[in-house]
């Protein structure tokens, strides 16, 4: 099996891991946050800004919408998404469940699957987990999820009961179609269920148990980060982390602000991925060590200072807040790429920093007083 997953350690005073996740493309040292490229693209950012600029090991990709555009054929015939993209990293699909269940007024969900509404033209289409495994091996992703309904919230507990009896037998479907079927282009491929239970702790834990009995290559945690509470979605994560198994990869989706990453990886979490670094840069938020900046801040209107002189990423350190304001008040596309590069270089600083100290043994540390600035308003 050549995708496989080493730990390293554990910190002394919390959960939190260091390990090294391997893949065909590369390995992911974890805690590791992936960029958000929904259809073979990071908004705003290139493929040699993400791969040799801020070294991105990872980045993920949604099958809903890789599906509706190019569509099965196209990737097919491209030889799958890491030639169509050119991208030599590792890659990770979403399953489209998310998406789809997103469409409320244009999807109807059965146990066979779910029938939705193209949101480009109307046309309807089924997923079943038979389908989307068959699609995630054309797309050829290093780690592919399983089809699961993501209930919303807040959510009843007797329709979150019964979507998770789905999303319990859409997971055994989808990890018996992927042992039927073999990878397409000559790299590893695996499969990660996904646990559900929306904020319910007997759902949660009987959730993670059955999806730990599915003896995966890895395991994902869905359902949060959809409008509950941080509190809420750390006391689920907790549970589900001290339940999965400790020698496979933990994967948070959808998740989320600097001092959520933070608080999960305290929790166990090993891998993220969220919108949040690249859709607030685009409207001029700027995640730094010290807190947030709004760069469209008359403040800064004649700060001639760097855009973050603490950075590592060159662009940081050679324009400044003054030039960058100009940007985004007279609409320049520069303006988008630079706060994109920004605050995706500084996501994946943090989790590196944050391995090297559970590998020091003073993450809890560093932790309490990074979590004390990380969401203040600057």
């Amino acid at each position: 099996m050549s995708i496989s997953f080493s730990l390293l350690q554990t910190d002394s005073k919390t959960a939190a891991r260091a390990g090294i996740l391997k893949t065909d493309h590369g390995d992911i040292p974890t805690p590791i946050f992936m960029p958000v490229g929904t259809v073979g693209s990071v908004k705003a950012v290139d493929h040699f800004q993400l791969h040799h600029t801020i070294q991105a090991p990872i980045i993920l990709g949604n099958t809903y919408h890789l599906y509706l555009r190019p569509g099965n054929e196209v990737m097919q015939e491209a030889g799958g998404l890491h030639q169509f993209m050119n991208w030599p990293n590792a890659l990770l699909t979403d399953s489209g469940g998310y998406q789809v269940f997103s469409l409320s007024h244009k999807r109807k969900l059965t146990e066979e699957g779910v029938t939705f509404q193209s949101h480009i033209d109307g046309s309807k289409h089924l997923f079943t987990p038979e389908s989307v495994m068959d699609t995630q091996r054309v797309i050829g992703a290093d780690i592919i999820m399983a089809l699961d309904e993501c209930t919303p919230w807040p959510c009843e507990y007797d329709y979150a009961k019964k979507s998770l009896g789905i999303t319990h037998a859409w997971a055994e479907r989808c990890m018996k179609r992927f042992k039927e079927t073999t990878p397409l282009y000559g790299h590893e491929q695996a499969l990660f269920p996904i646990v559900q239970g929306s904020t319910y702790l007997d759902l949660r834990k009987q959730s993670a148990e059955f999806i730990a009995g599915l003896d995966a290559r890895g395991y994902a945690i869905g359902g949060l980060s959809v409008g509950e509470p941080d509190d809420l979605m750390y006391e689920m994560s907790g549970l589900v982390c001290s339940i999965l198994p400790k020698d496979k990869p933990r994967y948070l989706m959808g998740v989320g602000t600097p001092v959520n990453l933070l608080e999960n990886i305290a929790l166990g979490v090993d891998m993220f991925d969220c919108v949040m670094p690249t859709r607030n840069a685009r409207h001029g938020l700027l995640f730094t060590r010290k807190g947030i900046r709004n760069i469209r801040n008359e403040k800064y209107k004649k700060d001639f200072s760097p855009i973050d002189p603490d950075s590592d990423l060159r662009e940081d350190r050679d324009y400044t807040l003054a030039y960058l304001r100009h940007l985004f008040v007279s609409g320049e596309m520069l303006g988008l790429q630079l706060a994109s590069l920004h605050n995706l270089n500084f996501y994946l600083w943090l989790v590196r920093e944050a391995r090297q100290h559970i590998l020091a043994g003073s993450f809890g540390y560093w932790k309490q007083e990074m979590t004390e600035v990380l969401g203040r308003r600057l």
